[in-house]
C-alpha cells in the first residue's frame, strides 16, 4: 500500500498538482483512520488532505481512479471471451426468472437496448452497472495490447447506445404516464433527471473501459496516457473546446484572487523616505530625544490601463483571456482602455462599459471591432502607426501600456520607433507573447525588435504566466 501511494502521489505531481512532503504525510496519517475497503471514503481522505484547488479535482480524481482501479480477472480484454457467461454472470441476480433464461443464451441488442430503458427509468442503479459492463464487452471492441485511448472505445460504445434516443423515448413516457400532460416545469425536472441518470451511465462506462485499460497495460502507463494540463496550464494557443471551457470557469475565481492580492499589495506599500519635521515634533514627547522615527508613507496609485491586442488567428484566444482578466480586474485600476488590432485598430473600451458577463464583451470585441484595413494579415507596423497617431497624445506618466501578440509581423515595416516613443511618455510599457521564448525572432517573428524598447517582455502562454504577470503590474 505504501508503494501504491507513493506512485500516486508522483503521478499527481507529475500532473501539476502541487502535493508537498506535509501534505503527503497528512494523506498517510489519514487513511490509517478510514476502513481502507470503504472506496468512497478513502478517495475523500485523500482528496482533504492532497487537492487544495477545486480546479484540480478532476485531474485527482482521474489518476484515483486509475491508481486504485479494481482489479480482477474479470476485467482482463480477451476476445474469446464468452459474452454468453459474463451476460449470465452480471444478470443472474438483477433480472427476473422469466428472463434469466435469456440472460444465459445471451441477450439481442434489442433485448439490451429495452433493459437498458428499464434501468434508467426505474432508476435502478446496479442494473445500470451491469448493463455498462456488458454494453462495453459487446460494443467496444477493445483488443489486448492495442495502442488505443479510451476515447475511441468510448465513443464506439455510445455510438450503440444511442442514448439521446433512449432520453427522448424515456420523456414520451413521462408525458404519457402524467394525466394531461407534464407541465412545463415538470418536464423540465424530468429531463433533468433523465439526464442525471445518463449521465451517471456514461461515467460508468468511461469507468469500465478505464479499468480494463488499467489491467491489459497497468498503472502507471494509463496514468501517463490520461494526464492532461491542470486549467491553468493550458496553452492557451492549442487549446481544445474542453480545455477553453475549463479555462472559462477557472478565470473566474482567478479575478477574485488577484484582485485581493493588488489591494492589499497597495494597502501595505513599504514605507517612503523620512518625515523629519513629524519626527521633531513627535520628539517634543521624549524632552527632544527622536526615539520614534516617523516616515512619509507613499500613497499608493491605481495605474491607468492601455491595452492594445492582436486578435489574428490564434492568438485571439489568448487576447480574449487577457481582455477578460483585465476587464475583471477594473476596481484595481483607475481605468482600462482596450484597443484591438489585426492590420487596422479599433477601440472596443465601450463594448465593456456597464456589461456584466464579460464573456459578452468579449464576443463582441471578436465580431464588431473593425480591425481588417487590407488583407486581414497582421501588421503591427501599420496598427501602431494608427494608434500613435489618434490615441498616442493620451499616454501620461500615469498610463501602463500592455501589448499583446506574437509579434509575427509578416515581414511589413515594424514601426518600432512607435515603441519607443510610447515608452518615454508612460509610466510602463508591456510586451505579452503567448509563444514560447524559442519561437521568439523566428519566421516573421520581429518580437526583439519592439521589446527592446519595452520594460518588459514576458511568456505568457497560460493562466498561470498570466497572473504572474498581474502581480508584476501591481
Amino acid at each position: 500500500m505504501i508503494d501504491l501511494l507513493a506512485g500516486f502521489i508522483q503521478e499527481l505531481r507529475a500532473a501539476g498538482l502541487p502535493v508537498s512532503l506535509t501534505e503527503n504525510l497528512d494523506a498517510m496519517e489519514a487513511v490509517r483512520h478510514i476502513p481502507l475497503e470503504d472506496r468512497e471514503a478513502f478517495k475523500y481522505a485523500l482528496g482533504a488532505t492532497l487537492v487544495k484547488n477545486h480546479a484540480h479535482w478532476k485531474a485527482f480524481e482521474t489518476i484515483f481512479e486509475v491508481y486504485f482501479s479494481l482489479r480482477g480477472a474479470e476485467y482482463n480484454i480477451d476476445e474469446d471471451a464468452n459474452e454468453d457467461e459474463v451476460t449470465a454472470g452480471l444478470l443472474q441476480q438483477l433480472m427476473g426468472e422469466a428472463q434469466q433464461g435469456s440472460a444465459m443464451d445471451g441477450l439481442t441488442p434489442e433485448e439490451l437496448a429495452e433493459l437498458l430503458y428499464k434501468a434508467l427509468m426505474e432508476g435502478d442503479e446496479a442494473m445500470a452497472r451491469a448493463l455498462a459492463r456488458q454494453a462495453v464487452t459487446r460494443y467496444a471492441g477493445m483488443e489486448p495490447g492495442r495502442p488505443v485511448g479510451g476515447t475511441y472505445y468510448l465513443y464506439r460504445t455510445l455510438r450503440n447506445l444511442d442514448l439521446d434516443g433512449v432520453l427522448e423515448k424515456m420523456m414520451e413516457a413521462a408525458q404519457q404516464e402524467a394525466d394531461g400532460g407534464l407541465t412545463s416545469l415538470e418536464e423540465r425536472l424530468a429531463r433533468d433527471e433523465y439526464e442525471s441518470r445518463i449521465d451517471q451511465l456514461r461515467k460508468e462506462i468511461e469507468a469500465e473501459i478505464r479499468r480494463r485499460l488499467v489491467a491489459d497495460r497497468g498503472a502507471e502507463a494509463m496514468a501517463k496516457t490520461l494526464r492532461k494540463p491542470l486549467p491553468e496550464d493550458i496553452d492557451f494557443m492549442h487549446a481544445s473546446r474542453d480545455e477553453l471551457a475549463a479555462l472559462r470557469r477557472a478565470i473566474h475565481p482567478l479575478t477574485r484572487k488577484l484582485a485581493v492580492r493588488l489591494a492589499r499589495k497597495r494597502r501595505h506599500g513599504r514605507k517612503g523616505p523620512l518625515d523629519f519635521r513629524n519626527t521633531v515634533r513627535h520628539s517634543l514627547s521624549y524632552g527632544g530625544v527622536p526615539a520614534e522615527p516617523k516616515f512619509k508613507y507613499p500613497r499608493p496609485s491605481k495605474p491607468e490601463i492601455m491595452i492594445v491586442a492582436d486578435i489574428s488567428g490564434s492568438v485571439a484566444a489568448f487576447a480574449r483571456f487577457t481582455l477578460h482578466l483585465v476587464h475583471a480586474l477594473n476596481s484595481q485600476f483607475s481605468r482600462v482602455r482596450s484597443f484591438v488590432f489585426i492590420d487596422g485598430i479599433d477601440e472596443v473600451t465601450h463594448m465593456f462599459e456597464g456589461v456584466e458577463d464579460i464573456t459578452e464583451a468579449v464576443h463582441r470585441v471578436n465580431t464588431e471591432a473593425d480591425v481588417i484595413w487590407v488583407d486581414g494579415h497582421s501588421d503591427y507596423g501599420h496598427a501602431f502607426d494608427v494608434f500613435w497617431e489618434r490615441w498616442g497624445k493620451e499616454i501620461s506618466p500615469k498610463t501602463s501600456v500592455i501589448l499583446l501578440g506574437d509579434a509575427r509581423n509578416n515581414y511589413h515595416a515594424s514601426q518600432s520607433w512607435i515603441i519607443h516613443e510610447m515608452r518615454k511618455k508612460a509610466r510602463h510599457v508591456y510586451w505579452l507573447n503567448p509563444e514560447p521564448r524559442s519561437y521568439w525572432d523566428t519566421g516573421d517573428s520581429i518580437l526583439t525588435e519592439y521589446a527592446t524598447h519595452c520594460d518588459g517582455a514576458y511568456e505568457c502562454r497560460n493562466l498561470k504566466q498570466l497572473e504572474k504577470f498581474v502581480d508584476v503590474l501591481g
